[in-house]
C-alpha cells in the first residue's frame, strides 16, 4: 500500500489533545453548515427524483423548474433547519472521529506514514460513527422534502419527529439505518482517503505544510473527494431514500426492508434504478464538498 501521512508528534499532553479534539469538532461544524447552505437546493431535487414514481420528471432541470414554479425560491430550502443543525453535528462527528482514528493508527504505526488502507478505515469509522445522527436527521429531512406542498403532513422537523415517534417509536425514527451504515462506511472511507491522498501529494510536490496549502486547492481536492464518495455508495443512497420516504404503516409500505427494496428496484428499473438523481448529486458535489473542506481547513487555521 502507498504510504501517505506522516505520524503526528507523539509527545502531546492530554490537555493539548483535548483542545485539538474540540478544535476539530468546531471546525467540522463550520464545514457542515457550509455544506448545507451550498448543497441544499441540489439535494432536494435529488431526493424528489429518487422518491417520485418513474416518469414523474423528465430531467433534473424539469424537477427544479416545477419546484420553483409551485413552491417558489424558498422551496429549494424546504426542510433546511433539520440538516442545518443535524448535518453540522454530523460533519463535526465525522472530522472528530477521522482525526481520532488517524491518531490511533499513528500510535501503532511505529513512526511510519499511514497507509491507504488505514486512511480508508479511518474514514469508514468516521462515517459509521456519524450514523447515530445522520440516520434520523436524513429521515426527517426526506419526510419534509417529499410531503405535498398544498397539504403538508408535518409543521416542521420537531412535529415530524414527534409524529413518527408516536406511531412507530424509536425504530421509526431510525428507519433505513442499516443501509445508512453501509452508505456511510463505504462512502466516507472513499471520501477521506481521496482528500487526504490528494492533500498529501500536494504537500510533497510543493514542499508545504498542511496549513500552507491554498484554500483553492483544499476546495478542489474536497470537490474531487465528493465524487469519490458518491461513486462508491450511490446505490445505497437511493435505497436509503426509498426506505425513508416509504409508508410508516404496513398498509402504506412498499418495501419490507433494504434487501426487498434492492430486489424491487432491480426488477422494475434495472441498473438505471440505482442511478436516479445522480445528475443533480454530481452537480452539487463539487460545490458542497469543496465548501465543506475549505471551511474546515480555514476554521482549523483560525483556531491555531
Amino acid at each position: 500500500m502507498s504510504e501517505l501521512l506522516p505520524a503526528p508528534i507523539a509527545d502531546v499532553t492530554p490537555d493539548v489533545g483535548l483542545n485539538q479534539t474540540w478544535k476539530e469538532l468546531i471546525a467540522g461544524s463550520v464545514g457542515g453548515i457550509a455544506q448545507v447552505m451550498v448543497g441544499q437546493p441540489f439535494d432536494i431535487v435529488k431526493v424528489r427524483i429518487q422518491t417520485a414514481p418513474v416518469g414523474t420528471y423528465a430531467s433534473p432541470l424539469e424537477c427544479a423548474t416545477r419546484l420553483l414554479k409551485n413552491e417558489g425560491p424558498l422551496g429549494f430550502y424546504k426542510g433546511t433547519l433539520t440538516p442545518l443543525l443535524g448535518i453540522g453535528a454530523c460533519v463535526s462527528i465525522q472530522f472528530g472521529a477521522l482525526e481520532w482514528a488517524k491518531r490511533m493508527f499513528s500510535e501503532h504505526a511505529g513512526g511510519r506514514p499511514l497507509t491507504m488502507t488505514e486512511l480508508f478505515a479511518a474514514g469508514a469509522f468516521a462515517g459509521i460513527a456519524n450514523t447515530v445522527v445522520a440516520s434520523p436527521v436524513e429521515h426527517i429531512r426526506i419526510r419534509l422534502q417529499t410531503q405535498p406542498a398544498g397539504a403538508p403532513l408535518y409543521a416542521g422537523p420537531l412535529d415530524c419527529a414527534r409524529k413518527i415517534y408516536a406511531s412507530n417509536g424509536l425504530a421509526g425514527i431510525f428507519k433505513g439505518n442499516g443501509v445508512t451504515i453501509w452508505r456511510e462506511g463505504l462512502g466516507y472511507g472513499s471520501y477521506f482517503l481521496a482528500y487526504e491522498w490528494l492533500v498529501e501529494r500536494h504537500m510533497r510536490t510543493h514542499n508545504l505544510r498542511r496549513d500552507e496549502v491554498s484554500p483553492v486547492w483544499a476546495m478542489t481536492y474536497g470537490a474531487t473527494a465528493g465524487y469519490a464518495l458518491w461513486f462508491s455508495c450511490y446505490p445505497f443512497d437511493v435505497i436509503k431514500s426509498k426506505l425513508q420516504a416509504d409508508g410508516l404503516t404496513p398498509a402504506t409500505r412498499q418495501y419490507a426492508g433494504a434487501v426487498d427494496a434492492f430486489r424491487k428496484v432491480w426488477a422494475r428499473d434495472g441498473l438505471a434504478g440505482f442511478t436516479r438523481g445522480l445528475g443533480p448529486t454530481l452537480v452539487r458535489s463539487p460545490f458542497a464538498n469543496g465548501a465543506t473542506f475549505v471551511a474546515f481547513e480555514m476554521a482549523m487555521r483560525a483556531m491555531s
